[in-house]
This record gives structure tokens, sequence and C-alpha cells, in this order.
């Protein structure tokens, strides 16, 4: 099977970032299945894939990834018969709009979630159905766009990697060990809600604004994928708005799951303080809530993840958690700018080639899961915070 990113960032079988990418093969196919579901010829749509290869070269476009621009576009012309005059137009002319309803809607939510995820909202969203396209396709919709973020970012991540080049080294080496924790004593105890500048690391609700399925009337590969997402999905908004596409889900948990849990490489704790930044980065409030807890729970501290909802652009308590808070900021927000200078700090602060892989692993991933929490639903606060 061809790997999309080992193919457009050029490496291979005896390159060093081979190599390291490798070590995460989980990653690496859960990637390429999630690319081979979402944009080729076998799921039952009425987006079809000519539709989904046109708007995923736009989204890449306009986060300035020129390689995977390059990429679907190939693929999108290859389909000649089905290149309708509106899908020419967005082929040939950037910022184009066609005049039909269901297209230029779909479009201009590809346009905003590329690089500002943060500025939809519920009524962008609804526009969707109401022009015409079926409430699954609209969480495909969704899950494409969350996808080709993902997507772009790890392609720029990992070309600038093989860039860099590969570290000499026997093993990884060990963070030097930092001194005794003393907590600031203005900051809540770990474990306590934090709560700074409109973010919070409590446990917030998410309510969907699409409706979900019903679990009792679901198919049952629904009630299956639901079953297998986690032990509460049938009652979770998330999941039941994310199970009218199933095969979605499933492999996008599986990437997930590849991504945030593998041993060895970065700390998990490291990994939620990627997540985090981009939550952050991206005004993601339910994500950075979810990652900050976890992270206290994991390093028993709360001190970076203070930093990080005050100012992200500051934050970070060492070199590593700097490098890796700057890395991850350049990644959400400028993709198609990112490049060896942004990894060198990394490696400088002493991280290995798969720590550096597993960081932007995390980083690119959230990407994803935030674009599909800020524009399929919003956070809900406890009663009285």
């Amino acid at each position: 099977m061809t790997d999309t990113i080992d193919r457009l960032a050029g490496l291979a079988a005896d390159n060093p970032c081979f190599t390291t990418r490798h070590e995460r093969e989980k990653v690496a196919l859960a990637t390429q299945a999630c690319e081979n579901l979402l944009l080729g010829s076998t799921l039952d749509s009425a987006l079809t894939q000519a539709e989904r290869l046109v708007l995923a070269a736009e989204q890449a476009r306009v986060s300035g990834v020129a390689a995977l621009e390059a990429e679907y576009r190939a693929r999108a012309e290859a389909l000649t018969d089905a290149i309708t005059p509106e899908l020419r137009q967005i082929l040939d002319k950037a910022g184009a709009q066609t005049g039909n309803a269901r297209l230029d809607a779909m479009l201009h939510f590809v346009r905003t979630l590329a690089l500002n995820p943060a500025e939809s909202d519920r009524a962008a969203l609804l526009a969707i159905p109401a022009a015409g396209l079926s409430l699954n396709d609209t969480v495909l919709l969704a899950q494409l766009i969350g996808f080709v973020a993902y997507q772009a970012r790890l392609l720029v991540g990992v070309q600038a990697m093989n860039a860099m080049g590969g570290k000499a080294e026997a093993q990884p080496t060990e963070p030097v060990a930092a001194a005794a924790f003393v907590h600031p004593a203005n900051l809540p105890a770990p474990g306590e809600p934090l709560r700074r500048n409109g973010f919070t690391s409590e446990t917030l609700g998410w309510k969907a604004w699409l409706e979900g399925l019903d679990p009792d009337t679901a198919t049952p590969e629904q009630q299956q994928v639901l079953d297998a997402s986690h032990p509460k999905a049938r009652s979770m908004d998330f999941y039941l708005v994310l199970a009218r596409q199933p095969q979605v889900l499933l492999e996008r948990s599986q990437a997930f799951n590849a991504i945030m849990y593998a041993p060895g490489g970065l700390s998990r704790a490291e990994r939620e303080v990627a997540a985090t930044a981009v939550s952050r980065a991206n005004g993601c409030v339910y994500c950075a809530s979810v990652h900050a807890q976890r992270f206290e729970q994991l390093a028993k501290r709360n001190d970076v993840m203070a930093q990080m909802f005050d100012d992200p652009d500051t934050a970070g308590t060492n070199a590593r958690e700097r490098a890796i808070i700057q890395s991850a900021l350049v990644l959400t927000r400028a993709p198609g700018s990112f490049g060896t200078q942004n990894l060198q700090p990394l490696r400088d602060a002493g991280l290995s080639d798969l720590e550096i892989l597993d960081m932007l692993h995390s980083a690119a991933l959230f990407g994803w899961a935030n674009r599909l929490m800020l524009n399929l639903g919003q956070e809900i606060w406890p009663a009285g915070a």
C-alpha cells in the first residue's frame, strides 16, 4: 500500500526519517486508512469523491501546504467525468464562489476551518444541511476537514524532520532531572479547578448542534462502533453525532489511540502539553479542559497549564516544554511556514527523533480534534461556573 506522507515527504526505506516514522507503524497505518476511507471511492455518500478531493485540495491551498494541494488536485483532475463546471471553477480560480448554494456553503466551511476553526459557528454548520447535504454527509464533511488539517500538519512536520536529518544516537536520552517541584502559591492545587482567561481544567460538558443517532434505532454497525468507542458513548453527544459515519469514527479512534497512548517516546504528560497548546491556540475550550486535566493527573502539577491559559507564546516551565509549545503553535497557526527552524529547538532541548515525531503527531491530531469539537457543537460549563 502506498503511503502518502512517505511519498510526499520524499522518504525512502533507507532514510533515517523513514525509520523513525515507522517506529510508529500503527500511526502510519491508521493515518493512511483514514485517508483511504475519507478520500476514496468506497463510502456511500452523496458527497462525491470528486467533491471531497476538490475540497481537500482547497483546504490544503488555504493552509499553505502546496504538496498536499497538488496531490489532491491531481487526484481530482484524474476523475475527468466527475469534475462538474462548479468544481472546475474551484480548481481554476483561488477563492472562487460557484453560485451553487450547496457547494458554496461547504467551501465557506472549509476555508474558515482551514486556519481559523474558532471563527466558524453554529450558523455556518447548519447552513450546510440547509443547502441540501444530509446530516450524515455533514458529519462526513466535518471529519474530512479535520483529517486534512491533521494530515497537512503531519506532512510539513515530517518534511521538516527529513530536511533536518537523523540524529546519530543509540537510544533517546533521558531528560535531565528537574529540581523538586514547588507548587506556585498563586495557583489552585492540582485537581482543583484552574480557571484563567476563559479556559479551565475542570470537567465540561459538550452539546452537539446536529441531531445525533438514537442508539435504540442505530444500525448494528453503528451500535458496534459506539460500544467500541467509549463506555458512555451511547449517552454522549460527541459519539452519537460522529457515529453517523461509523467507519470514519472507527478509523479516527484507531489513529487517536495510536498517537496518544503508544508506549515509549515522548512522555504521556508532554503529549498532553502539545495537545493543550494546540487547543489553546485554536480556542477550543473543551479540548483544553480535557487535556489540561490529564496533564495534571500525569504530572501532578498545573503550572505550565496556567501559563498556556494566560499566554501560550511565553509558556513553558523548562526548555523541553517551551520547545514543544512553540513548535506546536507554529504548526497550528501557520503550517505552510513550518520548517527545520521549528524542530531544531526540540532537538536542542534533548528530545530524540522519536519524541519529536510523537510531538508532531499529538499537535497535528488536535488540529483534527479541535475542529470537531468547535464546529459540531459547543462546550457546556458546570452550573454556577
